[in-house]
């Protein structure tokens, strides 16, 4: 690893901006800030910024391989589809929380202590807590007790290591949290942008962060205890008002950072997940949106979650040239399949999924078929448009205003039906006039002008989403799990229920408010959904009705829906042996996620079995870039496969059931 740097010089320049960024502001001398004079209340909400910044990366990539999202970017694709694991895939996330945040957590919390500033100090060990468990959740070992003595080449520690140092750390933000900070001391709330100073809600932060990670160690009989969980989750979030999160702006103030070169004050998931076209909605996650239990019923979030874009467009046009959208239909987006028969990947390719068009004029595309029945099968597809054959070629005319994919292999004509989940901000689409409160996505200039929506985005990766840091359904998920492990299933199931619908109160409060705000004006999935249909959900069979008939597939189902493109899913999975069935009697959890037709992981996922362990991707190879070309010799110290292809399938320590089992793996 190369030796870090401080950044905080750089960053108490950046912003002097309204919303969001009246936190992330100048320093008191921004024409010579030093790390001497950088300010608690200037350093905190940097740090709670570059987190969420690492977190971006690690959760839309983890959201590539727990299933919910398809990606035709080459690194990604091979996480969500073929399972080839390929290195590029795993250094932005390490990068920004070592580079941007951690290096600064120590000068945070020494400058604070100076001043008995105890609720930056709390908040320093919760975010060092969060930062070096999301390594260890991706990468196994780590340096962590050297990570920031300013050692050129740090050593590894296990994962035990790091993850007991993670608790610990939680533990001494609690005993910080309720100490009286004097007033002498930088007010909390000058800093803190996640829980606007509140040392009470940090506390509860703290103890669900600990439900979360202690959830981690339920395949150790010997560390698992299902009593100190529900200690953690009776004294962490209570209810939506305490959930944790971070506000997110789409603005044409915002500023570019000067590191990522991305907007400052929006989503961080929605810059990897929904800046570009690359990334759509799996079939898998769609699947558990329109048929959970197989029970065939809507979810009412499902158009929430799941993009649309407009088809079926009728405009007019002025004297003055001006077009006006007349009529259209949207079309709601289908799932890429990449686990079951995955038709069209398997025909095309596994990166293969374009990104339609909209026609400014009529436009022709000659698609050469030699197959005669594939050419008629093609044809008898086409739905009325106009075409005509002249031998192996079928040209195929598009109307004005329609979608099609301007690719010639007749394979990729159908990809219309795959909306990328793309959601613009003021910053992505400068100059081009679009509206804060317009987040659609638009192919170009004439179709935005006409107001021809390519994609209506989704609900947790818009620019201006929330982007929550712990919530209250998550905590009841993990008291419904736990419940059910004890056997208490009454207990479990008014868990589950109210998981359910405290993740569906709180994508109403956030659609109210943007309904309020304008948004729906321009995208009708930014309405809140009817409270007839929640009901209607919540009382059919897509839903367990008894707590006889709850399984652990319903509960941790229903989790995967409500945390979306988040890490905690894939680590949900590792958890239960993906779709393997071989933990406790719990059954198949993950039913329908399995290596699909295209895999091509074998040198990686040595495992020949569902039930080996290495059958599944469990964690992420070490960065070449930030450790591997600099820190070899501690890395392979550390776990003898470091260096080769099938680290991609080694358990991290709490994926193993006994110590002996993980240090197998490694030593």
């Amino acid at each position: 690893m190369k030796k870090l740097l401080n950044t905080v010089v750089c960053l108490v320049l950046a912003l002097g901006c309204v919303s969001c960024a009246k936190w992330l502001d100048v320093n008191v001398d921004p024409d010579a800030p030093t790390n001497e004079s950088a300010l608690v209340q200037h350093r905190l909400p940097w740090l709670q910024h570059y987190y969420s910044y690492a977190m971006g990366p690690a959760d839309m990539r983890t959201s590539c391989i727990s299933g919910s999202l398809y990606s035709t970017n080459a690194n990604n694709n091979h996480l969500s589809t073929t399972w080839n694991c390929q290195p590029g895939s795993t250094t932005t996330a390490e990068q920004i929380w070592f580079v941007n945040a951690a290096c600064n957590i120590p000068d945070l919390y020494n400058k604070a202590e100076k001043e008995n500033a105890y609720y930056y100090m709390g908040a320093a060990e919760v975010i060092h807590a969060m930062g070096f468990m999301m390594l260890l959740d991706t990468q196994g070992e780590m340096p962590y007790t050297e990570a920031l003595a300013g050692i050129a080449s740090p050593k590894y520690d296990d994962g035990k290591t790091i993850f007991n140092g993670c608790i610990a750390r939680l533990d001494h933000a609690i005993e910080l949290f309720q100490k009286e900070q004097p007033t002498t001391a930088t007010p909390f709330a000058a800093g803190d942008m996640w829980c606007g100073g509140d040392p009470a809600k940090w506390i509860k932060l703290a103890y669900g962060l600990k439900a979360r990670y202690l959830l981690r160690l339920s395949k150790k009989a010997d560390l698992y205890n299902p009593e100190t969980i529900l200690d953690c989750i009776a004294k962490g979030p209570q209810s939506n008002d305490d959930n944790i999160f971070m506000l997110c702006y789409n603005s044409a103030d915002d500023v570019i950072d000067y590191w990522m070169q991305d907007p400052v004050m929006t989503n961080p998931t929605w810059d990897y997940v929904a800046y570009g076209s690359t990334q759509r909605i799996s079939k898998f996650y769609k699947d558990l949106l329109v048929n959970m239990r197989g029970a065939g019923v809507t979810d009412p979030r499902m158009p929430k979650i799941v993009p649309a874009a407009m088809c079926n467009v009728k405009v007019s046009v002025g004297v003055d040239q001006k077009v006006t959208l007349v009529s259209y239909d949207w079309i709601r987006s289908e799932g890429v399949d990449s686990y079951g028969t995955a038709t069209r990947l398997l025909a095309g390719g596994p990166a293969t999924i374009q990104t339609p068009a909209f026609a400014d004029s009529p436009v022709t595309v000659k698609y050469p078929i030699e197959d005669k029945t594939e050419q008629t099968a093609f044809i008898a597809g086409l739905g009325g448009k106009q075409y005509k054959v002249d031998g192996d070629v079928v040209e195929v005319t598009y109307p004005q205003w329609s979608m099609y994919c301007s690719s010639t292999n007749y394979k990729y004509a159908g990809d219309t039906v795959y909306v990328n989940i793309r959601s613009n901000s003021q910053k992505s689409m400068a100059g081009s006039g679009q509206l804060a409160t317009d987040v659609n996505w638009y192919t170009g200039p004439a179709q935005y002008n006409a107001g021809i929506v390519g994609s209506t985005g989704s609900f947790q990766v818009h620019p201006n989403s929330d982007y929550d840091i712990l919530t209250y359904h998550e905590m009841c998920f993990i008291k419904a799990e736990v419940l059910f492990r004890k056997g208490d299933a009454a207990g479990a199931f008014d868990a589950y229920k109210a998981g359910i619908k405290a993740h569906m109160d709180r994508m109403q409060k956030e659609l109210a408010e943007w309904d309020a705000a304008g948004y729906s004006k321009t995208n009708p999935d930014m309405t809140p959904m009817d409270e007839a249909d929640i009901t209607a959900y919540l009382a059919s069979a897509a839903v367990a009705q008894t707590a006889g008939e709850l399984t652990m597939q319903d509960i941790m189902l229903q989790k995967y829906v409500a945390m979306g493109f988040n890490i905690e899913n894939w680590n949900d999975m590792r958890r239960f042996n993906f779709s393997a069935g071989n933990v406790g009697d719990f059954g198949v959890v993950y039913p329908g996620y399995d290596r699909g037709p295209l895999f091509a992981g074998q040198a990686k996922l040595v495992g020949t079995s569902k039930t080996d362990p290495q059958y599944w991707i469990r964690r992420w190879r070490l960065p070449a870039t930030t450790e591997l070309n600099y820190n070899a010799t501690n890395a392979k110290a550390a776990n003898k496969h470091a260096t080769e292809d099938d680290i991609w399938s080694i358990p991290v320590w709490w994926d193993c059931a006994t110590d002996a089992e993980y240090y197998g793996y490694i030593r």
